[in-house]
């Protein structure tokens, strides 16, 4: 066996999907070579409660044995937030900069004790940027981990290119109704879509500082594959001004029973197992993905004029806003049309919390109404379920508009839709049951699309085994690695 020479310090988001995919990119490199040993350093999620599924799953990561991987639970800031008079982000940058001095202690005890591997990179999420800061003090070698598409990459580095290098307006350019040509897109791209930061001037300055700061490390490692996102990805590698680009992607979790959400249960399981193959529409949202009444009902409207069947994720909006996180509901009837539940008895299903990767794994699914979550559109890819997209906050409409128009991998029910979680009450419009029940129409119907799934499902497969692009990838990540212990 290799003697471990070489220790990674990772430091994920405190984020469900940021944390699962950082652990899943510690197993491959792990697995990958015996000389590398991980170190996950775990920063909780400000203001979550005790049975959060972010909380039970950091919780189960204690009991969990994995070879030259451990995890290192930070203590959790106490000082208050300032959310109320600078804005949820700036609060959450606030809360990251708080625990450099957790990470910076262990560290420097890590590096202390006699017989250590060396240090040889901190690989920390896309949004523990401040982190970069501590790594410089102790002259390791940062690389961040880019959890969104490539092409959203090449926005966030162009939009700071705008704003700094030819003062360009883009909190004025993001409220026009025009298209822009983005070197990580093929398309020309609508400022409709552009993420939320890029839409106020207090938002757009947390997004220019995280470009900034994605330029200063050694490289980008991104959860994408060169199959999918061709042009984006040859367009970063071939810009001199960018980090060294490794698409390893997709890094995903399809493990049953990892902690981090309820497993199916079995009353769905045997639903499921008794539909046609691929007849069936899941909808799910997301931790963060909730409608008000008056919109939950045009839905149902939707789906029961259809005719398909279907699997619904229904969360009920937070009572706390700070948290964000949805609920069940213990009625769920209680917002649906009168009689909705039992007219859909035998062709539907309204459920709570969703273990998605199961579901959308169940070969009677064929096709999911998504919130283009970057994590949940590579899930779905993987399994071969054409999307139909209703996206809400942060890169979800960029990441729509890249599957819809540019890759021709989706279908629309919306690419604007924009829900404001500073403010769960307040929906800036209500999606009509005839434009969502044409979307999964379409999403159920359109065999060309469905087609096209099925083949990138396919190269998504193998981009990941000996041979792939992604695979080799991983080699060229993990030599820069090792050549970092000298």
């Amino acid at each position: 066996m290799a003697k471990t020479v070489a220790k990674l310090v990772f430091i994920p988001a405190p984020g469900l999907g940021h944390i699962m995919s950082t652990i899943e990119i510690a197993k491959v490199l792990a697995n990958r070579d015996q000389r590398l040993s991980v170190t996950v350093l775990i920063i909780k999620p400000p203001n979550s409660s005790s049975n959060s599924p972010v909380t039970t799953y950091i919780g189960s990561l204690a009991k969990r044995s994995m070879d030259r991987i451990s995890f290192i639970e930070l203590p959790q800031h106490e000082t208050p937030t300032t959310r109320d008079s600078k804005g949820p982000l700036a609060s959450f940058a606030e809360y990251m900069n708080n625990h450099r001095e957790y990470v910076r202690n262990i560290v420097g005890g890590m590096i202390s004790q006699p017989g250590q591997s060396r240090i040889v990179g901190f690989v920390i999420d896309m949004f523990c940027l401040c982190m970069i800061d501590v790594a410089n003090e102790f002259d390791i070698p940062t690389y961040v981990f880019f959890t969104s598409s490539a092409a959203f990459l090449g926005l966030k580095l162009y939009i700071q290119t705008l704003c700094d290098d030819h003062n360009q307006d883009v909190v004025e350019l993001s409220h026009s109704n025009t298209e822009i040509a983005v070197p990580t897109f093929v398309k020309l791209v609508p400022t409709k879509v552009f993420p939320n930061m890029a839409q106020t001037r207090e938002t757009l300055e947390f997004l220019l500082s995280s470009a900034r700061r994605l330029r200063e490390v050694k490289a980008i490692i991104v959860n994408s594959f060169s199959e999918l996102e061709t042009h984006a990805i040859e367009s970063l590698s071939s810009d001199n001004s960018i980090p060294t680009l490794y698409p390893v992607g997709p890094i995903l979790n399809l493990e049953s029973g990892s902690g981090a959400e309820k497993p199916l249960d079995d009353d769905l399981i045997r639903w499921l197992d008794n539909q046609p193959p691929s007849s069936v529409v899941f909808l799910c949202f997301g931790s963060m993905g909730s409608f008000e009444e008056v919109q939950v009902k045009e839905i149902a409207r939707a789906l029961e004029h259809s005719g398909h069947r279907f699997v619904w994720s229904l969360r009920q909006p937070p009572v706390d806003k700070r948290s964000r996180l949805t609920r069940d509901y213990e009625d769920p009837g209680v917002v649906l049309p009168e009689g909705f539940l039992e007219r859909m008895a035998a062709i539907g299903k309204v459920i709570g919390w969703a273990p998605q990767v199961a579901v959308l794994g169940h070969c009677a699914v064929g096709g999911f109404v998504s919130h283009c979550g970057w994590n949940s559109l590579l899930e779905s890819l993987w399994f071969g379920v054409p999307v139909a997209t209703w996206p809400m906050y942060a890169e979800q409409h960029m990441n729509a508009f890249e599957l819809v128009v540019e890759l021709g991998l989706a279908v629309e029910i919306t690419m604007d839709y924009k829900k404001n979680l500073s403010k769960p009450m307040a929906e800036a419009v209500v999606v009509k049951a005839e434009e969502i029940e044409n979307g999964i129409r379409r999403l159920m119907e359109d065999d060309l699309v469905r087609t096209k799934v099925k083949k990138i499902s396919e190269k998504s497969r193998s981009t990941v085994v000996e041979g792939g692009s992604s695979y080799s990838a991983f080699g060229y990540l993990i030599q820069d690695f090792i050549k970092n212990v000298s």
